[in-house]
Formats: structure tokens, C-alpha cells, sequence
């Protein structure tokens, strides 16, 4: 392709565009370097039952990934660059293999840990639940994955396939977003869900905002008419945590009950 004399990027290209092109390269090099150096990290935000906010469910573990000063990358800013790129499927690994970690020393905590569709059949994610599941069956009975509707209903099949072969010997499933995306109830009634977050869009103001609370209402009569437990994702005021508890609601998770911290 010929360049310019004076510049580096393509002729007639557009120079908004390969701004946004480099700052996703150096985006990825950062993140690629960070896990490669072992800078990776968990954060953990709790959900908690409704009508006991002191009562935690379940932790989700959010991993974290730092420059050499230390200084955390966004997750916001990169992950949806690499969901659908090798280093996604590092991404789910790194994640992966620390929360197992911390299941270990943690007997009693229950962790839930995002992953995509398209790491299911990933050998290296693969290899890191082999040797989790070896550790231990009281680990697998605090394992929780969640899967984005968008890449569930993507690759429902090969979701499907790994819940009959993962459900029977004690892992459970979120399925995250609910609502949000892309839900075939064609297909919701055949995958094993027993978990399903309610999109943090529905959620937000939901207490003053009667278009989200029929959406809410709905979807939390859906999700326990499959038998799932409703949770209710982004929840940051207490006047929306009444509300969803007054609507049915199983469990809640947000800012309102707790930020994401390194520690428990």
C-alpha cells in the first residue's frame, strides 16, 4: 500500500480511524505484556441474597492486568478489542487459573468468573479446568461461569454440549446480560443456566423508570419459570434495590452493595 511522504499511516486513510487503530495496538501489546510478566490480578464484587444485603451469594471475580508502573488497564478499554482474538482466550485463562487459585485457599468463598463461549473448547483454558477440577470436588460445587447471552446464543451448541458434560459433577452457570442481547427462549429452555443477570441497563433507575420495570418483571418471571435464579446486575442506589426486592428478585449485585476489591 503506498504511503505518504510525510506520515506513516496509509494515503487517504482516515486519521480518526488510525488514531483509534494505534491506540488499540498499544492497548493489546500492554495487555499481551502484562500477562506475559505475570501482572494479573482479581478483584472480587459481591452479590448478595436479596432482603439480607449482609448475606453474599456469590463473589464475581474480575481480573485486573497493570503496566510495569503498576498503573491498572481498564478492563472496559480492552476487552472488547481481544473477546474474539487469542488473547481473549488468555484473557479467560489468566482468569481462570487465579480464581481456582483463590478458591483453594478460600473454603468457603464461591467465585463466578466470566468466560466466552469461544474458550470452551480453547486446550489451554481446557487444561487449566482439568487441573482445577483435580484438585477437588468441594472446588466444583463453588465454581460459577458466566457466559455473555451474545456468545451464548453465538455458540449455543458448543455451550450446551460443555453444560451436559460440566453440570452433572457440580459447576454451575450465569448467564450474563440476560436480556441484553441476543435470547432465543428456543434455546434458553435447552441450555443449564442457574443463574440469570439481568442486563445493568434494565436495572439502572429501574425504581422510576416504568418502561425497565415491566422489562424486569418480565425477564425475572422468565428466569424462574426456567428455573434460574434472578440476579440483578448493577444496582447502585438503594431505591432500585427496593424495588427489584419488591419485584422478586434473588440477588442483587452493584455498587450499591459493594465496589470490586482485592480482597474479600
Amino acid at each position: 500500500m503506498e504511503l505518504s511522504p510525510q506520515s506513516t499511516e496509509p494515503a487517504g486513510s482516515d486519521p480518526l480511524s488510525f488514531a483509534f487503530a494505534r491506540r488499540d495496538a498499544d492497548i493489546l501489546e500492554l495487555v499481551r505484556s502484562a500477562l506475559a510478566a505475570g501482572r494479573a490480578q482479581l478483584a472480587y464484587q459481591p452479590a448478595v441474597i436479596a432482603g439480607t444485603p449482609k448475606r453474599i451469594a456469590f463473589h464475581e471475580a474480575l481480573i485486573r492486568v497493570s503496566d510495569e508502573g503498576g498503573r491498572v488497564i481498564p478492563a472496559a478499554h480492552f476487552m472488547p478489542i481481544i473477546e474474539q482474538t487469542d488473547l481473549g482466550r488468555q484473557i479467560d485463562a489468566a482468569l481462570l487459573e487465579l480464581a481456582i487459585k483463590m478458591l483453594k485457599h478460600q473454603p468457603r468463598v464461591r467465585l463466578s468468573v466470566n468466560v466466552s463461549a469461544r474458550s470452551l473448547a480453547d486446550w489451554t483454558w481446557r487444561q487449566q479446568l482439568e487441573l482445577g477440577l483435580a484438585s477437588g470436588s468441594s472446588l466444583r460445587d463453588r465454581l460459577i461461569f458466566e457466559i455473555s447471552e451474545t456468545s451464548a446464543m453465538q455458540l449455543h451448541e458448543v455451550v450446551i454440549r460443555f453444560m451436559k458434560e460440566m453440570h452433572p459433577i457440580g459447576l454451575s452457570f450465569a448467564l450474563d446480560g440476560f436480556g441484553g442481547g441476543q435470547t432465543s427462549f428456543r434455546h434458553l429452555r435447552d441450555f443449564f443456566f442457574d443463574f440469570a443477570k439481568i442486563d445493568k441497563s434494565f436495572v439502572k433507575d429501574v425504581h422510576q423508570d416504568p418502561n425497565n420495570q415491566v422489562l424486569v418483571e418480565a425477564l425475572i418471571t422468565v428466569a424462574h419459570q426456567f428455573e434460574m435464579f434472578a440476579v440483578a446486575d448493577g444496582v447502585e442506589v438503594a431505591e432500585d434495590a427496593r424495588f427489584l426486592q419488591a419485584t422478586g428478585i434473588d440477588c442483587m449485585q452493584g455498587f450499591h452493595f459493594g465496589v470490586p476489591k482485592p480482597s474479600f
